[in-house]
């Protein structure tokens, strides 16, 4: 009987390891869009001194598409095709990124990691247009010509490279902006009351229908992973690979074996079960 018992024990073991520890959100999901969105446009109305030409930001699902393919890489670094706008969205001239990783995957949330790049304003002097620390991620939030946004959540099973915890599962959030921000010489912003507003003024952000429009696109970067065009990306999705296999190969067996062992322990075991 004892042996029955472990073997049953064992398969449970085997299906619940290949679990994945959280659900992470897919850039199409409604939820995480309307997040992302909102909690971009809850700093740039809230920015002091309060800004004149300050754009209200739309989601872009091409950022999107940007964002995701990046992040799959689980690389904690910044873009490199970012400075050939061509390669990065199909029409934007210029695209910027903020990056956000974290361990364990559960600590993920998009309020906290745009939080995150929010709270870099204490280090950031507007009338000098000046860092004491670490700003660009608050300033390109910020940015007022940045109109458009795209973010994705990627969780690497075997942890985000270039990283404190890149041994370790965890979750990297990488948002793609247009048009990109951090202009050398430049501030973020033109202080005032939305008067260089060319549409409406909503909650100190300028809306505009034709600018706000949503589009769709038939587009992937030519880097992306799924294309198979990059060696090196490839290799990034090793871990994800290894995810995969457990859930289409090992789960099932691992269930099979679960219900060979019931099957055996209540055939030699019946009083084993009780039934009200």
């Amino acid at each position: 009987m004892g042996s029955m018992v472990w073997m049953s024990l064992w398969a449970w073991m085997i299906l619940d390891s290949g679990v994945c520890s959280v659900s992470l959100p897919q850039i199409t999901d409604g939820k995480f869009i309307e997040e992302c969105v909102s909690e971009h446009n809850r700093a740039r109305s809230s920015v002091s001194p309060a800004a004149s030409n300050m754009l209200y930001m739309t989601w872009d699902a091409g950022l999107a598409i940007t964002a995701r393919a990046w992040a799959k890489r689980c690389l904690f670094e910044h873009n490199t095709y970012l400075g050939d706008a061509r390669r990065v969205h199909p029409n934007f001239s210029s695209v910027g990124e903020n990056l956000w990783a974290g361990s364990p995957p559960s600590f993920f949330s998009v309020k906290l990691a745009v939080k995150k790049w929010v709270d870099e304003k204490q280090h950031y002097d507007y009338n000098s247009n000046r860092c004491t620390g670490v700003c660009g991620h608050y300033t390109q939030v910020v940015w007022a010509s940045s109109y458009k946004v795209g973010c994705a959540a990627q969780l690497c099973p075997s942890g985000v490279k270039s990283t404190s915890f890149a041994s370790q599962e965890g979750v990297i959030f990488v948002c793609n902006y247009a048009l990109g921000g951090n202009v050398v010489g430049r501030k973020p912003y033109q202080y005032g009351t939305c008067s260089g507003c060319d549409g409406t003024c909503e909650g100190n952000l300028c809306r505009n229908p034709e600018r706000d429009s949503q589009k769709s696109y038939s587009w992937t970067p030519d880097w992306d992973p799924a294309k198979g065009n990059d060696g090196n990306a490839a290799d990034g999705n090793a871990a994800d690979r290894s995810s995969y296999v457990r859930v289409l190969v090992v789960r099932p067996i691992a269930l099979i074996a679960t219900f060979i062992a019931a099957y055996a322990v209540r055939h030699f075991y019946p009083d084993v079960f009780c039934y009200e």
